[in-house]
């Protein structure tokens, strides 16, 4: 393994990310906010001198192979949430270095959870690149560098294929860079078409922008301490029609400007991810009225609120209307059911992806029918598809990895007395990249009450949940480091 090539790539992505910390310093400046500003220009500076010298380091040595994907990628994601934790210390929005790296990994893994408790006493400037956070992260910044830099060459395939989410990774084009061009080029033109659905319903420019990075990204977070709650129920819609876009796989978009749409009703994933969404959108609002939990409110209001926290959770955004936390236990039991699903592969979504539950499904049936056919060859098909052997394994193995990763997680977060609700939803909520959990780390808590270790441990399982465990397994076997 060739250490060279690592720090070649990933001082660049530090240089790219120091120019797009100066956004947040503009919009610090606007709102009058210098020191704040200042210290945004600083981290850019700190960033930018860093990248510089690892590109110097490893200037001209080395090929990139999977190895050195495996790490680029991997210290790619862990140096952006340190360096991005910059600008929460030097603007005394967090004193505690612990908590400016939570609130950083959880921006750029776009899981959501945060340690501020007063969020609006943060100023404009600093709650922008906490959204800008998740922007950069939904769509992936190591897939922003290879749209941006074409010196990856073949390794470009591989770093892109480890940070796309999804068992399988469709590309465009032939060329990785062009695919990864078309991604990002689609998930701006979403972005842009509900900053402006959002300015048509009364928001401000500042909140219509920053709710749409932690939207197409399913961040969630807001610089409101009512998040999408503080608005009418006509932005609560847009919110939710853009929050069901971002769970889709976006290569779907360019195959439906294709093909006119035919292709979009064939895919296997988006219907289930449609039935979904309808059923437990009926589903909650049904229990929610029928156990009185909105009465004086009104049915539309119930089905506005069911709907927009289902499509929230399923798709990981996280954002809140309503605190969940106090509605009746079947409703409360189907959002953290959908905590463990997600949204489709290829999407900005987290969790374990609705094409790996189909897979893992038909898996289980397969093994179930072996008992008294062992002879018997059978296939395992999706959309009309044989899916591969090493696919189903793959799913299999995640499964084992990230189901135990859960187990282990909420044990170690039952430390310090915290109840059982409030461990086990905080460890699949960060797992799954969704942001509020139950009770303790409800919608209307944070992560704070946690100790010091306990977020590191948070922090460790957002960048497992993002990477979707394997990249991150990899190093801790003793094989990833022998020659």
């Amino acid at each position: 393994m060739s250490i060279r090539p690592v720090l070649r790539f990933v001082g660049r992505l530090l240089l790219i990310l120091a120019v797009a910390v100066t956004l947040p310093a503009v919009v610090a400046a606007i709102y009058g906010e210098w020191d704040a500003a200042g210290a945004f220009l600083s981290t850019a500076l700190a960033t930018g001198a860093c990248g510089a010298v690892l590109a110097l380091l490893g200037r001209g040595g080395g090929h990139l192979y999977r190895r050195e994907g495996i790490l680029i990628v991997v210290g790619g994601w862990a140096l952006a949430s340190l360096f991005g934790a910059l600008p929460y210390l030097l603007t005394g929005t967090v004193s505690s270095p612990i908590d400016a790296l939570f609130e950083s990994a959880s921006g750029f893994t776009t899981t959501g959870a945060s340690i501020l408790t007063d969020i609006e006493a943060a100023g404009r400037g600093i709650l922008f690149w906490r959204s800008f956070t998740q922007w950069l992260g939904g769509m992936g910044i190591i897939v922003l560098f290879v749209a941006l830099l074409p010196e990856l060459g073949a390794g470009a395939r591989f770093v892109y294929k480890l940070e796309v989410p999804g068992p399988t990774k469709e590309t465009l084009h032939p060329r990785v860079r062009d695919t990864a061009a078309v991604l990002w080029r689609t998930y701006m033109l979403l972005t842009g078409a509900q900053v402006a659905l959002l300015l048509l319903c009364g928001l401000d420019l500042y909140d219509a922008t920053t709710h749409a990075f932690s939207t197409l990204s399913t961040g969630g977070f807001s610089p409101r301490a009512a998040s999408a709650g503080a608005f009418s129920p006509l932005a609560q819609a847009v919110i939710i029609v853009f929050m069901v876009l971002a769970g889709i796989n976006f290569s779907l978009y360019y195959r439906f400007l294709r093909h006119r749409g035919r292709r979009l009703w064939q895919d296997p994933e988006w219907r289930i991810y449609v039935t979904l969404i309808l059923i437990f959108g009926l589903w909650v609002a049904g229990d929610l009225w029928v156990n009185g939990a909105y009465d004086g409110h009104g049915a539309g209001r119930a089905l506005l609120d069911a709907v927009f926290q289902v499509v929230s959770i399923l798709t990981t955004t996280g954002f809140a209307t309503a605190d969940f936390d106090r509605w009746p236990t079947l409703a409360r039991g189907l959002l953290v059911a959908l905590m463990f699903i997600g949204g489709c592969a290829g999407s900005t979504a987290g969790g374990l992806k609705i094409i790996r539950m189909v897979i893992g499904l038909k898996a289980a049936l397969r093994e179930a029918r072996l008992i008294f056919s062992p002879s018997a060859v059978i296939a395992i098909f999706v959309g009309g598809k044989a899916v591969p052997e090493s696919v189903v394994r793959s799913v299999m193995g995640i499964f084992i990895l990230y189901f135990s990763t859960w187990g282990l997680a909420t044990l170690l977060l039952t430390i310090g007395d915290f109840g059982l609700r409030t461990s086990a939803t905080a460890a699949i909520v960060t797992l799954g990249n969704i942001g509020p959990g139950l009770e303790g780390v409800g919608p209307t808590q944070s992560f704070a009450l946690f100790a010091g270790w306990q977020k590191l441990l948070m922090v460790l399982l957002m960048w497992l949940g993002r990477l979707e465990v394997y990249s991150i397994a990899a190093l801790f076997t003793l094989a990833f480091w022998r020659r």
